[in-house]
């Protein structure tokens, strides 16, 4: 069971000495059409990531490997990958790799680009029922190839006693080998920024079913 950091008090250091540990980062990622609320609560919220993986490292030891959801490349190549994609998750990986920890892959992009296929297919409108079952039979079990592979591959590339780090999505479906303890770091600004994008998904509803209903006024004015 993930014990969750920032709402504990400081864990026993010698219970997990010898264990593989490792600490989960739920993986929030900016976008340009967020707007500078929801860019400042993200950059605390990194800013509180940080400040707590410091301490849990004087507390549990630095960190070795460090581990990235959607990042189909190790090394400086993830790494430049990072910096294309995100700046905040990009400065987070930096500073650990430079203090001696490595990015280790555990995506596949063939993987990857398959479910997002398969994503944009099942978002379309289908007129066969039994192509929509199909497809999503073919996306749970590409979904299961996926997690399964990510959590084989850490736990072949975690060593004993070391201290790992994932940044994963809270909707991740990975299962950790049972040997590994797993640390969930709950800064307080992502409580904050849950409430800002429920806030934020219901205010583009709002907008969007308001140009819907406008669109069909004009088009009823336009028939009379």
């Amino acid at each position: 069971m993930s014990q969750e950091l920032g709402r504990v008090q400081r864990p026993p250091v010698d219970q997990y000495k010898d264990k593989r540990k490792l600490l989960l980062v739920p993986l929030i990622q900016s976008h340009p059409s967020i707007d500078d609320a929801g860019a400042t609560i993200i950059s605390t919220y990194w800013a509180q990531v940080t400040t707590q993986l410091e301490v849990m490292q004087t507390q549990l030891g630095a960190i070795s490997v460090v581990y990235c959801e959607n990042l189909a490349e190790g090394g400086d190549q993830g790494l430049e990958q990072l910096q294309a994609a995100d700046q905040s998750t990009y400065e987070l990986v930096s500073t650990v790799v430079s203090e001696g920890a490595t990015l280790e892959v555990i995506e596949e992009l063939e993987s990857l680009s398959e479910l997002i296929d398969l994503q944009r297919f099942l978002a379309s409108p289908m007129v066969s029922q039994k192509v929509a079952t199909r497809l999503q039979e073919w996306y749970t079990e590409a979904s299961k190839s996926r997690w399964d592979r990510i959590s084989e591959t850490i736990g072949g590339t975690l060593g004993e006693g070391s201290v790992g780090l994932i940044l994963a999505s809270e909707r991740h479906q990975i299962q950790f080998p049972s040997d590994i303890e797993v640390f969930y770091v709950a800064p307080p600004a992502l409580d904050e920024f849950r409430r800002w994008m429920q806030d934020w998904i219901e205010q583009r509803q709002r907008e969007f079913a308001d140009r819907m209903a406008s669109e069909s006024t004009d088009s009823l004015d336009a028939d009379t």
